[in-house]
């Protein structure tokens, strides 16, 4: 019943992909297998056959593609196929020299028909009908094909900047959205990428071009010596059957070779613009005047006596008769004027252009993140990019330690970034930067480790701590260290879960907020009810859970926040006393999110005579802790960053204890002075907690 169960879960689609994922090892397979196994003659002439298919079906599809970079598999297409006519060329040099002897049908039927029909039999005229289309591919389409595909790959390059600003003028100038300016950047990053390629694969085509020479050169010697020697054949007989033989086996692989080759000049002669070729060639080369004249000078040439009167006057008149009919369809067209927009009244109006509308106003993303394109590998999934799964990841984290819904994070890539740059925006305000190795590893330094590692040196985007790029073969090794070694994915996570973090207030506004009394109104209605507008405006609440988040404290228990609120709203409507009075009400939550649940909270107070002083300086210079001197504040920051970093050395929180009237401004004045500081007023610490003062800071 289990394997019953296990084959039933097997399904189609399973077996479809395991058949797909099965198609690169069987050529690579077959290519090995033609090269070192000995193949009898019909399985040649199947693949000789197949050969030259392929090459008609890639020369067509050059031919009615509309646009060049849409056959963007063109190089890797063109380097298979020259692989496995290299492969076919091995494998038909073997059967030609192992049973040439035998008859001209020894190595196949293709091969006999190109040395006895192409060539009449003669390996002479065969010889010279080589080297001409040796000449023409090599010299001629080849050499041709391979120079414009270098300056082409070289002005796309150099045109990359120039194509990015314009689209960006477009887009300030609101001719084109968000959604267009990306487009447009990823065609010009596939453009930039196919000719690139094409700049290489040019050089397999001249290779084969060389290398079909060389190999009819070694068969015809090779073919002489085994005839001679092995096989007691005469210096001429033995010319005869190995020259058409290999002759054969020449033309059966540079005929495919040539269309190749002219494929690839077609690709890259053409203009990057979306149309047919036939249509581009009716457009451009159907011109009356030049086809009038044209026709003219055959009609002269077939009347001289001597000339084949026949086919100059019949080219002439095909010249004339379709010069006549572009001209009655010019006139045709140019007699259909344009039908005027008409208003109700009959009269016609000019086309005015869209008036502009407030959708055409774009929004700032409340979160952004920008990548360079090398980074483009780690937010695509079908590249096995594994970021977009540690961003939501990183979302439903903060989301539950929070208390509300973070945002969506916009991902878009920026051709104006480094490479391997990403920006992590707020509000349309770049928050944090950083640059990284989508295929290397970071190997960071937590505070001890026990040797050193060959890589890059960096620093942790996230919390600033040495680290190190190092290859994904050394992570074994930088882990025995000491060291602590994440991916590139995530690193952009971390340091977007550390930002979003240190800034989450700005991510609470109204519409979130009413989203959380709503949510909480379904379970207490009557808490909720009467609170907004009655009691407290809603901004004055959201005022309220800013400040919270700000303090690093989560807003997850909305029923004692609401609760305390509608409790105190009455008395006061200031957003500080309102914030004071809910940090007592979730003074257990505080302390536990501190302390980890320890019994014991190490704390650092202020002495008294300097807590009298600030208190002093609070009622001259207002709440905002403006009229502290600032030799006295700067000496304060300095005392207390040195207590937080013996806090830290020891492994316990940094916690700053002082009055309910000084914590406010303390708070937001040591915010980002003093990294790691917690500040609790004496209200806020709870009875069943006990108090160890680490350090007193004024004494």
């Amino acid at each position: 019943m289990q394997l019953s169960g296990y084959f039933q879960r097997f399904d189609k689609n399973q077996l479809q992909h395991f058949a797909n994922g099965l198609g690169a090892p069987i050529v690579l397979l077959a290519i090995m297998g033609m090269v070192i196994l000995p193949m009898p003659p019909f399985l040649l002439d199947v693949l000789f056959s197949f050969n030259i298919a392929l090459s008609l079906v890639i020369i067509l599809v050059a031919v009615f593609t509309q646009k060049p970079v849409d056959f963007g598999i063109f190089p890797l297409v063109l380097l298979i196929a020259t692989v496995l006519r290299l492969a076919l060329n091995v494998a038909s040099t073997r059967v030609v020299l192992l049973y040439g002897h035998e008859g001209g049908d020894a190595a196949g039927k293709v091969i006999e028909a190109f040395g006895a029909v192409v060539i009449g039999g003669n390996y002479a005229v065969g010889v010279v009908v080589f080297a001409i289309l040796l000449i023409i591919n090599f010299k001629v389409v080849t050499a041709g094909a391979g120079r414009i595909s270098e300056v082409s790959a070289r002005f796309t390059l150099d045109a990359m900047p120039g194509k990015q600003m314009a689209i960006d003028a477009d887009l300030n100038a609101g001719y084109i959205d968000q959604d267009e300016a990306r487009k447009r950047r990823e065609e010009i990053t596939a453009e930039a990428d196919f000719y690139g390629s094409m700049d290489g694969a040019s050089k397999f085509v001249k290779g084969d071009a060389v290398a079909g020479l060389f190999i009819m050169l070694i068969n015809i010697v090779g073919g002489l010596f085994i005839g001679m020697i092995q096989h007691d054949l005469s210096f001429g007989n033995a010319l005869e059957v190995y020259t058409i033989l290999t002759i054969g086996d020449g033309l059966v692989a540079q005929i495919p070779s040539l269309l190749l080759s002219v494929a690839t000049a077609i690709i890259v002669t053409r203009e990057n613009e979306t149309q047919e070729m036939g249509k581009e060639i009716r457009n451009q080369l159907g011109n009356p005047q030049a086809l009038f004249i044209a026709s003219a000078v055959l009609f002269v040439m077939g009347i001289v006596p001597g000339m084949p009167h026949i086919a100059f006057l019949g080219f002439s008149a095909i010249a004339a008769g379709y010069a006549i009919w572009q001209t009655k369809q010019a006139k045709k067209a140019a007699a259909q004027p344009a039908v005027p927009a008409t208003v109700e009244g009959g009269e016609p109006v000019s086309p005015e252009i869209k008036e502009l509308g407030w959708d055409d106003v774009q929004q700032v993303d409340t979160i952004g993140l920008e990548v360079g394109y090398r980074l483009i590998p780690l937010v695509d999934k079908s590249q096995g990019g594994e970021l977009l799964t540690r961003i939501k990841g990183v979302r439903k984290k903060l989301s539950q330690e929070l208390g509300f819904l973070v945002p969506p994070v916009h991902i878009r890539d920026n051709l104006d970034l480094d490479p391997n740059a990403y920006t992590i925006s707020m509000l349309g305000v770049s928050i944090g930067d950083a640059q990284i190795s989508h295929d290397e590893e970071l190997a960071i330094n937590p505070g001890q480790v026990f040797g050193k590692l060959d890589g890059r040196p960096t620093t942790d985007p996230a919390f600033g701590l040495d680290a190190v790029w190092i290859r994904p073969n050394q992570r074994e090794h930088a882990q025995t260290l000491g060291y602590t070694v994440v991916d590139a994915a995530t690193v952009v996570a971390t340091h977007l879960s550390q930002l979003l973090s240190n800034n989450a207030y700005q991510l609470l506004g109204h519409e979130e907020v009413q989203q959380l009394l709503d949510m909480l109104a379904k379970s207490s209605p009557k808490l909720v009810e009467g609170l907004v507008p009655d009691i407290l405006q809603l901004s004055t609440v959201v005022k309220v859970l800013q400040t919270l988040l700000f303090e690093g404290v989560p807003i997850r228990d909305m029923r004692t926040i609401v609760q305390t609120l509608s409790e105190y709203g009455p008395r006061s409507q200031d957003p500080d006393v309102l914030v004071s009075a809910v940090r007592i009400a979730l003074k257990r939550l505080i302390v536990q999110e501190i302390s980890q649940g320890t019994k014991e909270v190490p704390v650092i107070t202020l002495a008294p005579e300097l807590e009298q002083m600030l208190h002093q300086s609070l009622q001259a210079g207002g709440e905002d802790g403006a009229g502290i001197e600032p030799g006295l504040a700067d000496r304060l920051q300095q005392s207390l960053q040195q207590a937080a970093q013996q806090q830290e050395l020891n492994g316990e929180p940094a916690v700053l204890l002082t009055s309910g009237m000084l914590r406010p401004v303390l708070s937001r004045f040591l915010k980002y002075s003093v990294a790691g500081l917690h500040v609790l007023s004496y209200q806020e610490v709870p009875d069943d907690k006990q108090i160890k003062i680490v350090s007193s800071v004024g004494q």
